[in-house]
């Protein structure tokens, strides 16, 4: 059993037959509870190349005065739409490390854009709404994904090898709320199940 950072390897993988590599993870609490919304990244020892494009929308909408989605991953060098579906205004800004911005006021049916240069996660507020909380996980890997409400994501198309599993997570009880861990990506599909310490 590994254990770094409050992340811990609670099952081993197992291999079967299969075109291409792939890895499920999934994550609980300390009470055996699943972790949903947290972003999981492999990052292979060798490296990786190429460009990097995930499915979803690189957009974090303003809806019934809540960012959606709530955690949004791009890839480093993205441009991230703020399309605003409310009746009210916002104004989006961050002080993060990875990004530090301000979007002035705008109102319904107005989108803003923000280019996310470094990777990093990105904590978003709105100036006039104290309670609006939104993420931004911004990665330098294509393998990455977030959680669902069973706690599972699985990453696809992985290389064989050496690789470090990084889980982040606003509730993560760790510096930076994030954490990491060794493994050996083999042939085939393999599962792993990891235990936080959550706040």
């Amino acid at each position: 059993m590994l254990i770094t950072s409050g992340l811990a390897c609670a099952a081993g993988f197992a291999a079967n037959a299969a075109p291409s590599s792939s890895i499920t993870v999934q994550l609980v609490d300390q009470r055996g509870l699943p972790v949903r919304d947290a972003v999981v990244e492999l990052k292979p020892a060798g490296g990786t190349s190429g460009r990097i494009s995930f499915p979803w929308r690189k957009a974090m909408a303003q809806k019934d005065r809540e960012f959606v989605p709530g955690t949004l991953i791009v890839a480093r060098g993205s441009t991230v739409a703020f399309p605003n579906l409310d009746n009210v205004r916002h104004s989006i800004y961050s002080f993060s490390k990875a990004a530090k911005f301000s979007i002035d006021l705008y109102g319904r049916d107005q989108t803003r854009t923000q280019g996310f240069l470094i990777a990093g996660t990105v904590a978003l507020g709105c100036n006039i709404h104290d309670e609006m909380r939104g993420y931004i996980r911004v990665t330098d890997t294509p393998f990455a994904g977030k959680t669902d409400h069973n706690g599972f994501v699985t990453l696809t198309s992985v290389p064989a090898g050496g690789a470090t599993v990084g889980v982040w997570h606003p509730r993560l009880r760790s510096p930076g709320n994030e954490t990491s861990s060794d493994v050996t990506i083999s042939s085939g599909s393999q599962s792993r199940r990891y235990k936080l310490r959550m706040r």
